[in-house]
């Protein structure tokens, strides 16, 4: 797919209602921590100065701006489909499985009782299989192999520090998401939406911690789930990012240009898609589209670091062990399951490249990192 196509349907979805999932919380850097002796003399400039509450505390990695990560599975796997009403078994070795990814988030408002901040994303999930001459005849893969899985999105995040203890967060996101290409994109036909709204406390510069809910798609069909945000720096190493249940992530400071992460991921998509060759099930004569709903858990560590004072490098490894990869009529108001899929668990690796506010902008305006 070339830049051009890439940028129109990006200004397609600047135009839908925005928000994120839950793996993507916006970061915000929270003030630097007053030192013992403004605590303890209660200096004139700590007393004028209102602070504001956020999500964000102090040893967590700089805020995003613009990322660019690629994810490959470097091992063949299988994968198995059980059909029902009438739709065939089916069983296969993947391959070729790679994502890539690019995000951009950019503050519209940055005031210290307000903040605004605009998301853009573009993800292309692309499957090979092994068997070419089964695979024309099995309309779901043959889908998937011939178009990849796609998704355009655009979000809005609303961080409101209510004082220096409460905050909250509301965010929206829309989503094309599909095995669409330039040709037959239609906002109608691949449209997710998902919101969520999240209060919280800021106990201390290191300690945030919030409860909400999220109107998503985490486990496969949209439902309404909680949220916990829970970020801790336990000390001048250690630490803790957790947004459950979608991710927690122990946290390592290596260095002020290095930190080490540990955890798991709950990483889900939606997918629709629009068969090239319709087919009957026993509830449906002519079925012409299928909902896919991908569930993966990762296992991960991950290294960032610092390569410029405003590009960050990230290196990812794990384990991914998918819990369902399953097919739903579209084409029928029941909703009817008729694939059943599971492909093996198998270790995976990321490369990312993040632009960062430069660490001497920072330091200038009297945040650290």
């Amino acid at each position: 797919m070339n830049l051009p196509a890439i940028l129109r349907r990006v200004g397609l979805l600047a135009l839908l209602p925005a928000a994120a999932v839950a793996q993507d919380v916006p970061r915000t850097y929270p003030p630097a921590a007053p030192s013992a002796r403004d605590s303890a003399t209660n200096a004139p400039q700590m007393r004028d100065k209102q602070q504001f509450a956020n999500q964000s505390v102090l040893g967590m990695g700089p805020s995003k701006g613009l990322i660019v990560r690629y994810e490959r599975l470097p091992f063949e796997f299988k994968i198995r489909s059980t059909g029902t009403s009438g739709v065939p078994d089916y069983v296969t070795q993947v391959k070729k499985n790679a994502n890539l990814s690019v995000k951009l988030y950019a503050p519209l408002l940055n005031h210290p009782h307000l903040k605004l901040i605009l998301g853009l994303n573009y993800d292309r999930q692309e499957f090979q299989f092994e068997e070419k001459s089964a695979i024309d005849q099995y309309g779901l893969y043959q889908n998937i192999e011939n178009k990849g899985l796609s998704i355009i999105g655009t979000q809005l995040a609303i961080i409101r520090p209510v004082d220096d203890v409460h905050w909250y967060l509301f965010r929206t996101k829309g989503e094309l998401n599909g095995d669409y290409n330039s040709d037959d994109l239609s906002v109608k036909n691949y449209l997710k939406v998902t919101s969520e709204l999240i209060y919280g406390w800021k106990r201390s510069p290191t300690f945030a911690w919030g409860i909400g809910v999220q109107l998503g798609y985490n486990l496969g069909r949209q439902s309404l789930y909680p949220v916990l945000v829970y970020n801790r720096t336990f000390n001048e190493r250690w630490g803790i990012e957790a947004l459950a249940p979608a991710r927690v992530l122990l946290r390592r400071n290596l260095s002020p240009r290095a930190l080490l992460f540990g955890g798991y991921e709950l990483a889900s998509a939606n997918y629709n898609l629009h068969l090239r060759a319709p087919f009957a099930t026993e509830n449906n004569p002519r079925v012409t589209s299928l909902e896919l709903r991908q569930i993966d858990v990762k296992f991960r560590l991950r290294l960032e670091h610092e390569l410029l004072p405003f590009l960050w490098t990230g290196i990812e490894t794990g384990y991914r062990y998918n819990y369902q990869f399953n097919a739903f009529d579209r084409s029928n108001n029941t909703r009817d399951r008729i694939i059943n899929s599971q492909y093996n668990g198998s270790p995976y690796v990321s490369l990312d490249l993040f632009l960062v506010p430069p660490r001497h902008l920072l330091e200038r305006a009297g945040v650290r990192r």
